[in-house]
């Protein structure tokens, strides 16, 4: 039985588009609402006004249409009335199906791992991560480059019959080869001067705030190092790592704000951001931030666990950062009613950090950076950190402890 929800930004000048998803035994209802969502927002991000989102419950995609035939063109008959000029799936398509999605719908598609290009593509100002998004973008296109010479011909190829868009695919796949061979060369340079200034930080602790999109990374950054890193309320707000010597009483130390994770991030992305994500995996403290006040917060949490695992990063020491406490409200319990329907039961999120403290052995710590909530503290237990870690590494130096 398909799902469907209604969206309506009511964005002028943004192209009008619809979201398709699968729903698979492995995702709850609520999971399937949740990622649904997010693939909204990160299409708003893109520029896209979304008006109408299509889910499908399947045991796995279609390898074919993704969705199956009949919603396909339950959907195609929505576009044509609508005039909707682009459709956003939630999951990377292969050739053949956004071949023959196209044929079906006849609009711009878009799979996650390109709309997510794109957001990357828009957000980068430095050389250095224009490169990289343009890397991932070249490796996600090289397999889909035949894609792009259909319109040339319909005629089908065979013994004696070359198609006629055969040659220009080749001399396209070849620049594209050479393009990523002279990008990954270029990358690999500024890998290495970036590992020569790491090398040069000696006898400071290394701090990474690391954590899922748009969980408030920057504006901790911003507060403890009282610098002016861009924070925005919208995903992957911050690509470059930014990083900046900090003093807290008598302990200096380097902080590094890092790119955002997210569900499905696209591997070619993490593989071309090596030299970004090293500054997480060369950190002697990692510093979790999670927006406690999204209901999936959990689920976050362990999205960037297994991102952490996967870059070779999992084993470092974390501090769980629990922000935005101020927009923290607890999940509705049915079983009974409040007094007050809009009240919040006052040990709520008491219990809630009692539960985390009780999971991480109190290393997690409960803030609003924007409001500084309990900030003194979190402060008082990053600079204990900081100190205990520097006292191991470099006993020979003498802060005054």
């Amino acid at each position: 039985m398909a799902k469907e929800a209604t969206y309506d930004t009511r964005k002028n000048g943004f192209e009008k588009a619809i979201l398709v998803g699968v729903i698979t035994d492995q995702y709850s209802k609520h999971h399937a609402q949740e990622y649904m969502d997010e693939l909204a927002f990160l299409a708003e991000t893109a520029g896209a006004n979304t008006k109408k989102v299509f889910q499908q419950k399947l045991p796995r995609p279609d390898s074919t249409t993704y969705v199956g035939k009949g919603k396909l063109e339950e959907i195609a008959i929505y576009v044509k009335a609508e005039k909707i000029e682009l459709a956003v799936f939630d999951d990377e398509l292969s050739p053949s199906q956004i071949r023959n999605i196209e044929k079906v719908l006849e609009i711009k598609i878009l799979d996650r791992t390109n709309l997510i290009l794109d957001i990357f593509a828009k957000r980068a100002t430095s050389a250095n991560a224009r490169m990289q998004v343009e890397l991932a973008q070249y490796q996600y296109l090289l397999p889909r480059l035949t894609r792009l010479w259909t319109h040339l011909s319909k005629q089908k190829g065979g013994i004696g019959m070359k198609g006629p868009g055969e040659t220009e695919i080749e001399t396209d796949r070849r620049v594209v080869r050479d393009k990523i061979s002279l990008l990954k060369d270029r990358l690999e340079k500024i890998d290495k001067q970036a590992m020569a200034q790491r090398s040069n930080r000696d006898n400071l602790i290394r701090v990474a705030l690391v954590g899922y999109t748009n969980v408030g990374k920057s504006t901790i950054m911003n507060a403890i190092s009282k610098s002016e890193v861009f924070a925005e309320n919208k995903l992957f707000a911050t690509l470059d790592t930014t990083v900046r010597k900090v003093v807290i009483d008598n302990i200096p130390f380097l902080l590094s704000d890092t790119v955002g994770f997210i569900r499905k991030l696209p591997h070619d992305l993490v593989e071309s951001f090596k030299s970004t994500l090293d500054e997480v995996r060369e950190a002697d403290i990692l510093l979790h931030v999670v927006d406690v006040s999204h209901p999936s917060f959990e689920d976050h949490i362990h999205v960037v666990q297994e991102t952490l695992k996967d870059i070779e990063a999992g084993d470092k020491p974390t501090f769980l950062i629990f922000n935005k406490i101020d927009a923290y409200e607890p999940a509705i319990n049915t079983d009974f009613e409040l007094e007050e329907p809009d009240a919040v039961p006052v040990d709520a999120l008491d219990e809630l950090k009692r539960s985390w403290m009780a999971k991480t052995n109190a290393s997690c710590m409960f803030i609003s950076a924007t409001e500084k909530e309990n900030w003194d503290e979190f402060k008082a237990s990053l600079y204990n950190m900081v100190k205990k870690l520097h006292q191991e590494k470099y006993p020979h130096q003498n802060f005054l402890y």
